[in-house]
């Protein structure tokens, strides 16, 4: 039985060997069909692949020659366009280039022409040197021989005849400078004159203020004359009290009503003044209560002065002034020269010489401080000594005021130079408020004495006949004689007669000098 299983189990085992080589053998095959048929599929892809990447190298290379033929283009036309442009600008060089040579041609010939012409002028003027030194050595022939002929005529000697020629040669120079003077003047005058008047004209019209001679009298008005004997009192000691406590002259006499009181100071004056009025008012009239009466005015009278000094600073503008300056100014208000009041007077001269500084272009609050504080040295002046404008400078130097300022006080009368332009504008200022219609007025002695003087002074000038001094001293009108004078020699003295009134001479405004010369020629027929 086990045999029998042996046997059969053999060909079972045999049939699944062969089977199992079988089945190795059909799949190589099949596997070798599989791999023939893929790498037939991959050849034919990579084959597919390679003409896709040909068409598109092809297509690249299309694209790129496409570009590059268009940029060549471009660039061509780039190209071109500069080489118009270059080809255009050398052609308007050449142009350029061509007018120039033309007009360097044509100033070639202008200069060829031109050293033609200097090359005849200088011929011409060596011929006439040539002809001028033959001319000078006959001149100088024929002067040798009129020389010689005039020393014998004149019988000359020849230190004679230098003096001759030189006084000859002096009188043409004078005639000449005579002149000369002239036409600078006029010259001057054309070009100074109107610019002055319109600037001045600007500033009389802008300022016109009210402007009449004042006279300060100082007079006290008394009920009945018997207060003349209180105020005399027993053996004069009220007056003397009251004369010592002011330090003014008390004058009583017999002008019914009236008691006179004199002094130099104006603001005693003026205390004297109040101190009297207040006394006839209260009747108590004695030495004691003159004494505390005279004390309390002086107070009220400086309170007032100040007061006074700041209405004018405010009124012109002017601001930081110390109170004892404007102290000053307030006791300006009692001083008059020749008759004007010299706060009004100031105050007029600060806007004045603010208005021509306005119209020059300076600074008007420096010219409105300067003109105000031009004359405060008359304040004090009765006190200490000296001329106003130095007696003012030193006072205010005490108070750090400006150079500028410094200067137009002391230089406002021609003292000192001028350093700055706000001084000529002070002193221009100070001449038209005291020039003005009555403004000023003098003493008749010392009106006689200015009119004597002028006189006097276009008197002593040689080839003057006579001189008159009319319009109350404000021209002064002279003669000469015609044959000593000539045209030219007149405008001299006429100026050296106004230089030398304005040397030895003080005067309000301005003096005008009229010189006259005639010629009368007369003959009698018989």
């Amino acid at each position: 039985m086990s045999s029998i299983l042996m046997l059969l189990t053999v060909p079972t085992v045999v049939a699944s060997v062969v089977c199992f080589i079988l089945g190795v053998c059909l799949a190589a095959i099949a596997y070798q069909i599989v791999a023939k048929t893929r790498a037939k599929t991959l050849q034919q892809e990579r084959q597919r692949q390679l003409e896709t990447a040909k068409r598109e190298a092809d297509n690249i290379i299309k694209s790129a020659q496409l570009d590059a033929t268009a940029e060549a283009i471009k660039k061509k036309e780039q190209f071109t366009n500069e080489v118009n442009k270059i080809r255009s600008e050398l052609h308007e060089t050449e142009m350029r280039l061509t007018k120039r040579e033309n007009v360097l041609e044509r100033q070639g010939e202008q200069l060829q022409q031109r050293d033609s012409t200097l090359k005849r002028r200088e011929e011409e003027v060596d011929k006439r040197l040539h002809n001028i030194d033959a001319k000078e050595k006959q001149l100088s022939a024929v002067i040798a021989q009129q020389k010689n002929q005039l020393l014998k005529i004149t019988a000359m000697d020849i230190e004679e005849a230098k003096q001759l020629l030189l006084k000859r040669l002096e009188d043409e120079c004078e005639h000449e400078m005579s002149t000369l003077i002239q036409r600078k003047v006029d010259e001057a005058t054309e070009t100074a004159d109107e610019k002055s008047r319109e600037v001045v004209t600007a500033a009389i019209q802008r300022y016109a203020s009210e402007q009449t001679c004042e006279v300060t009298v100082s007079t006290i008005d008394i009920p009945n004359d018997d207060m003349k004997g209180r105020i005399i009192g027993r053996e004069g000691r009220n007056i003397r009290s009251f004369e010592k406590a002011t330090g003014v002259d008390v004058i009583v006499d017999d002008t019914p009503g009236t008691v006179v009181v004199s002094g130099f100071s104006p603001v005693r004056r003026e205390v004297a003044r109040l101190s009297m009025e207040r006394l006839i008012q209260d009747g108590r009239i004695h030495p004691s209560r003159i004494e505390e009466l005279v004390a309390q005015t002086k107070k009220d009278v400086n309170l007032k002065l100040l007061q006074i000094g700041k209405d004018a600073a405010v009124e012109t503008n002017v601001r930081g002034l110390s109170n004892k300056v404007l102290s000053l100014l307030g006791a300006l208000s009692f001083r008059t020269s020749y008759g004007q009041n010299v706060l009004r007077h100031s105050i007029e001269v600060a806007f004045l010489t603010q208005v021509m500084a306005d119209e020059l272009g300076l600074d008007g609050s420096i010219a409105r401080r300067a003109g105000l504080l031009h004359d405060i040295g008359k304040a004090i002046d009765h006190e200490v000594e000296g001329s106003h404008p130095a007696i003012g400078t030193n006072y205010l130097k005490r108070f750090s005021e400006s150079p500028i300022i410094l200067n137009a006080v002391a230089g406002h009368h021609g003292d000192i130079p001028a350093d700055n332009p706000y001084t000529p504008l002070v002193a221009a200022a100070d001449a038209i408020s005291a020039s003005r219609p009555g403004a000023r007025r003098e003493t008749l002695e010392r009106y006689i004495k200015r009119l004597e003087k002028l006189e006097e002074i276009a008197g002593s000038f040689k080839g003057v006949e006579s001189a008159y001094a009319i319009q109350a001293g404000r021209e002064i009108r002279v003669i000469v004689n015609a044959n000593e004078v000539d045209d030219a020699a007149a405008m001299k003295i006429a100026r050296d007669i106004a230089n030398k009134i304005q040397a030895e001479m003080t005067y309000p405004g301005e003096i005008l000098v009229t010189l006259l010369r005639e010629v009368r020629c007369i003959e009698y027929a018989k």
